[in-house]
């Protein structure tokens, strides 16, 4: 006889399952969490593969299921819980736990075999328009050409990070969707939708132009979309940081950041958490 949970589950509506063979696509970067050598001293089993990545996978099955209305208002609440390693076969499944006149919420949830329950994400379609951003509370600012060593009173001191800006061109598109392994027409073709993981790549960048980390882990984020992006538009991250906090001896930053498409359109709200410093490896 099913459990409570299954019987649940069974009667909600199930978005499209996904599986994607994940990749540890930063293996080559500056943050050391994402070398296998690294992160073995820091505790893991292996180099981590990025969260950004993750979220890339995580967001799959709601566009697959609702396609443009969740790029363009949607929101998605991540949270990685365990990390998830290269080559590690990841399952993405989703059910949409209600709906209402106001909109509909659904969680995608990506486990492996080891693993388990790697990461959640919580989903909203809402019925109405997206809440605008004031950017004039966002103002750009140039990153700093020599980035100064992230610690607390740096980034407490900071009145606004320096604005990453990217284009998201025809090359760009492409390299980055082979990178996060997501083959949805939807972000293909003349002028085809930014990929929303790209978007969290934005937001990492928008630390760590800034400063500088490493090791340091992509932990959560909260995001809003304001109308989304299409291929062929620049990109920029605005923001500051919202709160820093230390839990169990690691070192967290919370950046409020608004992306925005060429001069002022505003396209996501992304409140973007990381550790940016762990305690010392046991040796």
């Amino acid at each position: 006889m099913p459990s409570t949970k299954e019987a649940d589950t069974d009667s909600q509506e199930r978005l499209p399952e996904y599986h994607v063979k994940a990749r540890n696509t930063s293996s080559s970067s500056e943050n050391k969490i994402h070398d296998e050598q690294i992160a073995r001293q820091y505790g893991f089993r292996g180099a981590l593969v990025p969260g950004v990545t993750v979220y890339a996978y995580l967001t799959h099955p709601l566009v697959e299921a609702f396609g443009a209305a969740w790029l363009e208002r949607g929101t998605a609440n991540a949270r990685f819980r365990k990390p998830i390693h290269d080559g590690e076969e990841v399952r993405l499944a989703g059910v949409v736990t209600s709906r209402d006149r106001k909109g509909l919420t659904a969680t995608v949830t990506a486990t492996t075999a080891v693993g388990g329950e790697c990461a959640t994400l919580i989903a909203t379609l809402p019925a109405g328009s997206p809440v605008p951003v004031n950017l004039a509370r966002y103002p750009a600012a140039p990153l700093p050409a020599d980035r100064p060593l992230a610690t607390r009173d740096h980034l407490a001191g900071l009145s606004a990070l320096g604005t990453p800006i990217n284009p998201y061109d025809d090359e760009r598109a492409a390299e980055y969707l082979e990178r996060v392994s997501d083959g949805l027409s939807i972000y293909r073709g003349a002028r085809g939708w930014v990929h929303p993981g790209f978007f969290l790549d934005q937001a990492n960048k928008a630390l760590s132009q800034n400063v500088r980390m490493s090791p340091w882990i992509h932990a959560g984020s909260v995001v809003r979309h304001l109308g989304g992006a299409k291929v062929g538009e620049t990109l920029s991250t605005r923001g500051k940081v919202r709160s820093l906090f230390e839990k169990k001896g690691r070192e967290f930053v919370e950046a409020d950041l608004v992306l925005v498409a060429g001069e002022r359109r505003p396209i996501a709200h992304v409140l973007h958490t990381a550790i940016y410093r762990l305690p010392a490896p046991a040796r």
